[in-house]
């Protein structure tokens, strides 16, 4: 029995050192055998083996550990897996059960009865902040999402930069609070537009959105020289994926009607994919590609160059995005995608612009 326990000792003492409160452990069953034979120099002697074994099996029945069935052993008899998984650490409940039914009133904390390990006292501390606040929150104003979240936790990524901040950007979850009971508002980012000479906002009925600076430029010198396709009464220089957080700012600015929104960037695989969700997030929108735009570039295909890298062809994007077009376009546009090249939108100069004048 004394032989058991001191492999069991050795075994649960570095299974529990190295446990993580949050997250699992990837763990080589090979490498903690070995730190165990270079502790016990009567290791084969007391059949060190099989009480290894025995040691992994029970606290793989404790739940401790969870092996990582791969077809990877290790190469002993009787075999275990290579590899497991060293569970999340369980904690007991750290917070005190009366404090918790004093504030269940506006909180729900089934998350933390089944994940004792998120029971800090920093998470407390985060609880009672929001509890004070929802408390009065009927007399408070709406506000952005990043100054409350700087008044109640100390910093205004904290609710929404997982990065920075990994416990905050699920906080409001674990709890079960909306942001519409933080009273906040998520603004859209703003952006650059122009407007033609001689019009007002109450005129504006097609509007041209950009994705290149150069062109919005360009954009401007054909527009106020009527040569610009659709002849739109606004522009909006849309600055790459950008435009799909700041297009809601549009409404903040533009009274609300019916407009008609064209979008013209480059012909590559970033470009399809924004086209495609602006359409999806925003389906009380007219919004479609600039077709007239767009096959101009086609008649510069002699100017295609490579696909940048780290764009992700998504074939959904790729097809919805293809659909605007002929047959004939789509073969083009097939071709392109094949080769991954792009064409920029930068071939669409007002010098080049003259061909089709």
């Amino acid at each position: 029995m004394k032989k058991i326990n001191i492999i069991e000792t050795r075994v649960r003492s570095f299974i529990e050192d190295i446990q993580h409160p949050k997250q699992k452990k990837k763990l080589n069953i090979n490498d903690l055998e070995f730190q165990l034979r270079k502790l016990l120099d009567d290791y084969y002697e007391m059949d060190g083996y099989s009480l290894f074994y025995e040691a992994i099996q029970s606290l793989q029945d404790k739940g401790q550990l969870a092996p990582i069935h791969n077809n990877q052993h290790n190469g002993k008899t009787p075999s275990l897996p290579l590899y497991y998984w060293v569970n999340v650490k369980a904690q007991a409940d750290k917070w005190d059960r009366l404090g918790m039914m004093k504030l269940s009133d506006l909180f729900d904390f089934s998350f933390y009865e089944r994940h004792p390990e998120w029971q800090t006292k920093e998470e407390w501390s985060r609880i009672q902040s929001l509890y004070g606040f929802l408390q009065s929150s009927g007399e408070r104003e709406v506000v952005s999402l990043e100054e409350r979240s700087l008044e109640l936790f100390g910093h205004e990524e904290f609710l929404h930069d997982g990065v920075s901040f990994p416990d905050g950007k699920g906080f409001l979850a674990r709890i079960g609070v909306s942001e519409e009971q933080l009273k906040v508002v998520k603004y859209g980012e703003p952006f650059v537009f122009w407007m033609k000479q001689g019009k007002e906002i109450k005129d504006i009925q097609r509007v041209l959105i950009v994705e290149k600076l150069s062109f919005f430029h360009t954009s401007i010198q054909l527009l106020e020289s009527d040569l610009l396709d659709y002849e739109p009464e606004l522009i909006i220089y849309g600055e790459g994926t950008k435009i799909e957080r700041s297009f809601s700012f549009f409404f903040k600015i533009f009274p609300a009607k019916s407009y008609l929104f064209y979008y013209a960037g480059d012909l590559d695989a970033a470009v399809y994919g924004i086209m495609t969700r602006l359409i999806e997030k925003y389906p009380d929108c007219c919004i479609q590609p600039a077709l007239k735009i767009y096959r101009k570039m086609l008649e510069c295909l002699d100017q295609r160059n490579e696909q940048k890298s780290g764009q992700l062809q998504n074939l959904k994007y790729r097809d919805a995005f293809f659909r605007w077009f002929t047959k004939e376009e789509q073969e083009l546009l097939m071709q392109l995608w094949q080769e991954k090249k792009r064409i920029p939108q930068e071939v669409l100069t007002i010098e080049t612009w003259r061909r089709w004048m």
